[in-house]
């Protein structure tokens, strides 16, 4: 599996002037993006979180070639996204958050039609992709809509189903289920991943519906402050914030809090009783003992909550 996406000491740094009296202005140096390396395989479907301000959209920026690295190498599909923009633009398709990039005035089809002229993309193929997303999107009902007449929700899926229209290699998202209700979200989500498995189609996913990371992806990347805090596997993000399990018990009755050890009641409901232990330990030895000095009715083990983890993350030191 080659590597479709490749960033190597990534910096990009902001001259930003403040006043700071009558007259004077005072320069000063801002790093959005701080030393950033990772490789994404052709093929993978990767989050890419972190609080506003911590860098995300800028290395979209720069990926897309919007923006030039101040320091650093970055590769797209073979390409240096910054120095061959339109050759870029070809491979890769943008679905930047709350910024449309159909045509305010015109019918949401015209808006296609203007892309397929664009991209120069083959009839045929153009029209299979077109009725493929508008099947799978629900977008019959408002191809012949204006666009500025679309709701939030609706102009989102538009603005996926142009992003796909010419077989990008690469597909940026960047919020891409902000004001979707449930049924659309989930429309949505099977979509990206019907289209990563059929088409191989590489996904890099930013969001702050950590639901999106959850379902759509194996790897999560965390960056604050312009660094990369974390890489791997989504189960491992757990572990590196230091994240807790639940064990939800069911006792045959009510009883005083259990005393296990590695683990501490946070609850009790009655016969139910809600126990903490870290996600790092195997909750094996844990239902062992509670199940040989209590009379168990059943159990269940939750998984730590992924917003809780990543705010440990953000508030702790620097993990990788």
């Amino acid at each position: 599996m080659t590597d479709l996406i490749e960033l190597d000491g990534v910096e990009k740094v902001f001259d930003v002037r403040r006043k700071t009296g009558r007259w004077r202005r005072e320069k000063r140096q801002v790093r959005a993006v701080d030393g950033i390396s990772f490789r994404v395989p052709r093929g993978e479907m990767v989050g890419y979180i972190g609080p506003n301000g911590a860098g995300k959209s800028t290395t979209i920026k720069m990926l897309t070639g919007i923006l030039t690295p101040s320091a650093g190498r970055i590769g797209v599909a073979g390409l240096d996204p910054s120095r061959e923009r339109t050759k870029m633009a070809q491979r890769i398709g943008v679905v930047f958050g709350q910024r449309t990039t159909l045509w305010w005035d015109l019918p949401l089809y015209d808006s296609y039609r203007l892309a397929h002229r664009m991209y120069r993309i083959p009839d045929a193929r153009f029209r299979e992709n077109l009725d493929r997303c508008v099947e799978l999107l629900d977008l019959a009902s408002l191809l012949d809509v204006p666009v500025r007449q679309l709701s939030l929700g609706q102009r989102m899926r538009g603005d996926i189903a142009a992003a796909l229209l010419h077989d990008p290699d690469v597909l940026y998202l960047d919020e891409p289920t902000i004001g979707l209700d449930v049924i659309s979200k989930a429309k949505v989500r099977q979509f990206l991943r019907d289209l990563n498995a059929e088409r191989a189609t590489t996904i890099l996913l930013t969001t702050h519906d950590l639901t999106d990371i959850e379902q759509l992806c194996k790897r999560v990347m965390v960056i604050d402050h312009g660094r990369l805090m974390y890489d791997g596997a989504l189960a491992g993000l757990h572990e590196a914030g230091e994240g807790e399990r639940t064990l939800v018990v069911d006792l045959e009755r009510e009883l005083p809090p259990v005393r296990a050890e590695g683990a501490r009641v946070i609850k009790v409901e009655g016969p139910r009783q809600w126990l903490a232990f870290p996600a790092s330990a195997s909750a094996a030895p844990l239902v062992a003992q509670i199940a040989a000095e209590y009379p168990l009715v059943d159990l269940s083990v939750r998984e730590p909550d992924i917003e809780a983890v990543i705010a440990r993350m953000y508030e702790g030191p620097e993990v990788h």
